[in-house]
């Protein structure tokens, strides 16, 4: 498809506190917002966003290798999230396309498409931790996700590290007695623990019934050991990032889901290609509008995957709550526990002029 032109437009969106995991702290999210037109006229928007603290590529990688693709449009070389922004963006100028060339259009949302989310606390103090959990619950949501492996907030925002400390069975316990014993409880630990700490955490963790583990350990042979040694079960994150992976996940028997980032495995098709080899949830790389109105259309076609039955899971795509600010004046709407898809063709995002032209990069 030929484009008339692209724009690499980098932002950055503030959190309303700052994100704490066991890789360390952001007080704002960087990412690149990519901005197709047709020939026609007609709009695509992609989203990249850089994986730094995952040891993947930064965000001037990112800018310079979607320049380069907007001067040639070739997609050899592309990084991961340099990958899902452009598929991304020809995904939803498809979808606007097929809405102005037919009357009635089945691509475009009516807005009652509705995605299963788990609510996302960010690591803290359990008391803290667990009143977040009490406010997300007043608001709908059943399920919650802990970020475990991380010392104390106060310790983190001003240190800017991060290490393994004992308050992650404290922040477990108090989140189970602030939401009660009918509600899911997952944990993420972003691979901040050895396997020798990892088994003795999840020991520790079996009696408050968690749903699953995400990425406790750092490889796949260790998950492999892990899920040999709990009945917790695992989901790979950071050790499932393309369907090559996958498959060996799955050979190996090291972890019974995976998660998926669209910015991770780059893009939507990858995505899906990946949960037909484990069963997967979508989840958000701390994405903007875009990419959770991507993550949530790549949900929904899971029920064409070859794992349905597991679509109980809820998926981590309420992100966009942390955000002190969007860039969007109409996006994904979130209430009730589960996100909306925006009426309209494509992805349904509008931009927002002048909210984008404030957070510039």
């Amino acid at each position: 498809m030929q484009l008339a032109s692209v724009e690499v437009i980098p932002y950055a969106l503030p959190f309303k506190a700052p994100y704490v995991t066991a890789r360390g702290v952001l007080e704002r999210r960087e990412m690149v917002l990519l901005r197709v037109r047709d020939a026609d006229g007609v709009v695509g928007l992609g989203e990249a966003v850089p994986l730094s603290l995952r040891g993947g590529v930064g965000l001037r990688e990112v800018v310079r290798e979607l320049e380069e693709w907007a001067e040639r449009q070739v997609d050899e070389g592309l990084s991961a999230p340099s990958r899902c922004a452009v598929a991304t963006a020809r995904m939803d100028l498809l979808g606007r396309r097929a809405a102005d060339q037919r009357t009635h259009n089945p691509s475009a949302g009516d807005g009652t498409e509705a995605v299963p989310c788990n609510a996302t606390l960010v690591a803290g103090e359990p008391e803290a931790v667990a009143a977040d959990a009490e406010r997300w619950a007043a608001d709908g949501f059943s399920t919650f996700k802990l970020k475990l492996g991380a010392e104390s907030v106060s310790d983190l925002v001003e240190q800017g590290k991060s290490q393994t400390r004992g308050i992650d069975v404290e922040q477990v316990r108090a989140v189970r007695e602030a939401v009660g014993p009918e509600a899911r409880i997952r944990v993420d630990v972003n691979a901040a623990w050895d396997l020798e700490t990892a088994k003795k955490r999840l020991g520790e963790l079996e009696p408050f019934g968690i749903e699953l583990a995400e990425q406790p350990v750092a490889t796949l042979e260790e998950m492999a050991e892990l899920s040999a040694a709990t009945s917790v079960p695992l989901a790979a994150d950071e050790s499932v990032a393309s369907l090559a992976e996958a498959e060996r996940a799955a050979a190996m028997g090291a972890c019974a889901y995976t998660g998926i980032k669209l910015s991770k495995v780059g893009g939507p098709e990858a995505a899906l290609q990946i949960a037909d080899v484990l069963p997967a949830f979508i989840t958000s790389a701390l994405d903007g509008p875009v990419g959770i109105a991507a993550a949530a259309q790549v949900a929904l076609s899971l029920a064409e995957t070859t794992h349905p039955e597991r679509l109980h899971l809820a998926h981590g795509l309420a992100t966009q709550r942390l955000f002190a600010e969007t860039i969007a004046s109409v996006e994904c709407d979130l209430r009730d526990g589960t996100l909306h898809l925006p009426p309209g063709p494509g992805l349904g995002i509008e931009i927002d002029e002048e909210a984008l032209q404030a957070h510039p990069l």
